[in-house]
């Protein structure tokens, strides 16, 4: 079986694309309204709901990304994991009921819909549209960046010349696009609960395939990166305790101004399913999570230890574990769930990003949607898909990095409008509208000027703690806003 290792992966992973077609079609079958594409028509139970929230958090930027940012960094990426497996109760308790009631009571259907009738103010919806659809460009740029890395190591193993990465990334893209456009986010969904189940499986027995991979398990793998370099198996690993606490702070509080985690909430069948969905998000969250900080240890020590090559690459630490020191059928079966897990996450960037532009801004602008919006929001996937490839391309950045500027982008922008002004009656649409208009500015000031921030701050940090002083000193400052009495009960909910 060993030596059929590169073609048995390549089965599992062209199956997987099968699946794909698949339910791309069945789920054309079912998307028959703007309604549909965008919101699953408000049909999920639970335990789809809960899956598809933990798997839209790991996606390739957990588990591509992840292990890279290990291998490179050490345990700096370790506060990422841990706050963000507590976040998702304070994520739960602020917005999973509320969004649910508000998507019901006004026919929202995305998050720049609620935010506008929260607030009552279409510039509040056009600004978290757009910072939606800036967001959506490094994030997503993050899942493409990820499935092209995965597919150039995958077909490296049985094709005689190597694929370059830009095609690696378009014929990845070609296979997403026709995936997202057909079945819209009820596709996305479905394939989220299957790879979700599987990964969660996938995960345990691969961490024991880590700990198998280097003698003394992780202990051998703690001194043999010691005796390279002692920071990187530090509490803070090399980024430094400025550089991982700010990462800390980005990501306790960021999964709840994440829209294509917390839109989720608005998709599920029942109000009350979110005290069923909480535990099965952080479980799955966590068992998934093994991943990230074992594979990225492993590849570090084996490199070391000289039983590896040298990565010539940091995010091809997953795909070079799995392909060496994994059984070819596990291994198969995670390249598949890998495969899963960065293109369901991407359909649900996309379908945020096509509803940015069809729906949200021009009912900000102009009052109304487009005409045939269902037609558009599949032109829009296009057009998006394709930007954001071009980004991730030339960014230059690793798929964990580009993930977290993603990241930060959002939980800047939305934190403060989102998860504070849904729970709190005296936030103003003034409040709202300069703390997502400030948090772009810094976030992309930065990004673009190149600035680099001392002592390693994530830029996203900067920007959510700007946001979040502007919007709650102006709310303050300013007279309580009047509220519709509709959107009053929700908040008193």
């Amino acid at each position: 079986m060993e030596e059929y290792r590169a073609w048995i992966i390549l089965g599992c992973v062209a199956a997987f694309f099968a699946m794909c077609i698949a339910v791309g079609l069945w789920a054309m079958r079912k998307t028959k309204s703007a309604s549909d594409f965008f919101m699953a028509g408000r049909d999920l139970g639970f335990i789809v709901t809960a899956v598809a929230v933990f798997s839209s958090t790991m996606s390739g930027f957990g588990f591509v990304g992840g292990p890279g940012l290990v291998y490179q960094m050490g345990m700096s990426s370790a506060w990422m994991i841990v706050c963000t497996g507590l976040s998702y109760t304070v994520c739960f308790f602020l917005l999973a009921k509320r969004l649910r009631i508000l998507a019901e009571v006004r026919e929202s259907i995305s998050l720049p819909d609620a935010v506008q009738a929260r607030y009552g103010s279409r510039l509040a919806g056009f600004l978290t549209a757009v910072a939606i659809l800036l967001g959506v460009l490094g994030y997503l740029g993050t899942q493409i960046l990820a499935m092209a890395t995965v597919m150039q190591q995958v077909l490296a193993g049985v094709l005689p010349v190597e694929i370059s990465l830009p095609v690696c990334a378009f014929i990845s893209v070609g296979l997403l696009v026709f995936y997202c456009v057909t079945g819209g986010i009820i596709a996305s969904v479905y394939t989220d609960l299957a790879q979700g189940l599987i990964m969660m499986i996938a995960a345990l027995l691969v961490f024991f395939a880590v700990i198998a991979s280097v003698e003394g398990g992780f202990a051998g793998m703690s001194e043999t990166i010691l005796q390279d370099d002692k920071g990187a198996m530090s509490p803070w690993g090399t980024k430094g305790m400025f550089g991982a606490l700010s990462w800390y702070f980005v990501f306790s509080l960021g999964i709840a101004g994440q829209p294509h985690v917390i839109t989720k909430f608005m998709m599920s069948r029942k109000v009350e399913d979110a005290r069923y969905t909480l535990p099965v998000t952080v479980f799955g969250f966590a068992t998934t999570a093994l991943l990230w900080l074992g594979i990225g240890l492993a590849m570090r020590a084996l490199v070391l230890q000289g039983k590896h090559p040298s990565l010539e690459q940091a995010d091809g630490a997953a795909a070079a574990f799995l392909q060496s020191y994994a059984h070819p059928l596990l291994a198969g079966v995670v390249f598949a769930g890998l495969f899963a897990a960065i293109m369901s996450t991407a359909d649900s960037f996309l379908n945020i990003g096509a509803a940015a532009i069809v729906h949200d801004i021009p009912r900000a602008i102009r009052k109304r949607s487009l005409k045939h919006e269902l037609f558009w929001a599949r032109v829009a996937t296009v057009a998006i898909a394709c930007v954001a490839t071009v980004f991730a391309l030339y960014s230059g950045d690793l798929v964990a990095l580009l993930g977290a500027f993603g990241w930060g982008t959002f939980a800047a922008a939305l934190v403060p409008t989102v998860a504070i002004g849904f729970n709190w009656k005296r936030a103003t649409p003034t409040a709202a509208c300069v703390a997502i208009a400030s948090s772009l500015i810094i976030n992309f000031g930065l990004k673009v000027s190149g600035v680099e921030v001392p002592y390693s701050i994530d830029s996203g940090a900067i920007a959510l703690l700007v946001s979040l002083t502007l919007f709650l000193t102006i709310s303050f400052l300013s007279p309580p806003p009047k509220l519709d009495s509709d959107i009053e009960a929700v908040l008193d909910f």
